[in-house]
């Protein structure tokens, strides 16, 4: 399988000396569950996409510090693009960002949450089993980073994750695209320093709560499996 990731930010450079950048994180995990995986990166937040939709059998998005509700050249550009996705039945998965902009993309809304950021290690119910959510489990526990979330979903969309903090925690629209809040690709020492890195804008208390949700294990190799399974499925219809 050729995947396609569309990466919207970069890792902020005093981070990069430890943890590397978005593709050394994505690399690491999606290899390790499937080793033979070729992956291509695209550069979207400098303005670099696919010229062929179907260069790649499928797509991800990264996460970003950046809003979806920005108003910012590439954004637009990487918001059509998604919409061009949908209609052409690409496979297609959204990281944090990438979830929530797919959510917008498609006519849901997104907004500012009132509850605050949400940091550290989430856990949440599957509330709708799917037949590529093999191995099966009942709860999912990702890492988190964000202060926004999908407030509105889009037509016929399916709720899979959900929690208090963050009702719409997975979606799925159809059998092709599918949005993740959570980061699997996120280590808990790189949320970790993350959050320290954000304590000009995260409440202190808010952090030392993140900290200590660190301590949670994460299904972070589990999600993988799901999201490829999910694309694999993609292709094969």
């Amino acid at each position: 399988m050729k995947l396609g990731i569309l990466l919207c930010d970069h890792v902020q450079e005093k981070l990069q000396v430890d943890f590397g950048g978005y593709p050394d994180m994505f690399s690491k995990i999606l290899l390790a569950v499937d080793d033979q995986l070729d992956i291509v990166y695209y550069s979207a937040v400098d303005g670099e996409l696919p010229s062929d939709i179907n260069a790649c059998d499928c797509y991800m998005t990264s996460g970003s510090k950046f809003g979806v509700n920005d108003e910012l050249p590439w954004l637009n550009e990487l918001e059509d693009f998604i919409r061009r996705l949908y209609r052409e039945k690409k496979g297609f998965v959204g990281i944090c960002f990438g979830h929530q902009l797919l959510a917008r993309a498609l006519g849901g809304k997104v907004q500012r949450s009132d509850k605050g950021w949400g940091i550290g290690v989430a856990a949440g119910e599957i509330v709708k089993q799917k037949s590529w959510m093999e191995p099966k489990q009942a709860n999912l526990s990702l890492v988190v980073s964000h202060q926004d979330q999908i407030s509105e979903l889009p037509a016929d969309t399916e709720v899979l994750l959900s929690n208090e903090f963050c009702p719409y925690s997975m979606i799925q629209l159809d059998d092709h695209f599918l949005g993740l809040q959570g980061h699997p690709e996120f280590s808990r020492i790189y949320s970790y320093a993350l959050m320290n890195s954000r304590r000009d804008r995260i409440p202190g208390p808010r952090i030392s709560a993140g900290v200590v949700s660190l301590e949670e294990p994460v299904d972070d190799l589990l999600t993988v499996r799901w999201l490829l399974n999910f694309l694999q499925q993609t292709i094969a219809d």
